[in-house]
């Protein structure tokens, strides 16, 4: 696999799918995957193309306004994604390392940066110590201690009828 591709699936493989059948119709000869609807150009500005994007989603700052030769004053910030999409791979279960690959990051410093731990992670981390004891005590009322290795699943039988994760 080449530092520039990657296996896509899901709703972004749908929605680039889309995306290519939009331009089939609307601009057959373009070769770009996103361009001006108009024209069938490429964008030349993606900080302007994003700017007016938020605009029509409505995510640009409250009383924001803009002249001619301005972009709109936007909420989101597509560098937002980057750091949400890092932080979706980790909670899902993707290694670091795959999760750096994937977004381009070259240092682990900027990846912890990025997975910024809030209060449902803390939730997340009682409820998995709550269920790892569970576990254990019965484990400690057999003749064998079993003790489940870091992110593991345990079954739901062995859980008590919970999953762990």
């Amino acid at each position: 696999m080449s530092p520039d591709s990657y296996p896509l699936a899901g709703e972004l493989l749908e929605m680039l799918k889309l995306q290519r059948s939009i331009r089939d119709v609307k601009q057959p000869g373009c070769k770009w995957v996103f361009f001006d609807y108009a024209t069938g150009e490429q964008i030349r500005s993606f900080r302007t193309a994003w700017a007016y994007a938020c605009l029509r989603a409505g995510l640009v700052e409250a009383g924001a306004s803009f002249g001619k030769n301005q972009r709109p004053k936007v909420a989101k910030l597509f560098h937002d994604l980057r750091r949400t999409g890092v932080r979706n791979l980790i909670r899902a279960g993707v290694s670091e390392k795959v999760a750096m690959l994937i977004s381009g990051h070259k240092t682990r410093a900027v990846v912890d940066r990025y997975n910024i731990t809030d209060e449902r992670d803390l939730h997340i981390a009682a409820r998995r110590l709550t269920e790892y004891h569970s576990a254990h005590e019965k484990d400690a009322n057999t003749d064998t201690l079993r003790t489940p290795e870091p992110n593991s699943r345990v079954s739901t039988s062995e859980a008590g009828g919970k999953l762990l994760q």
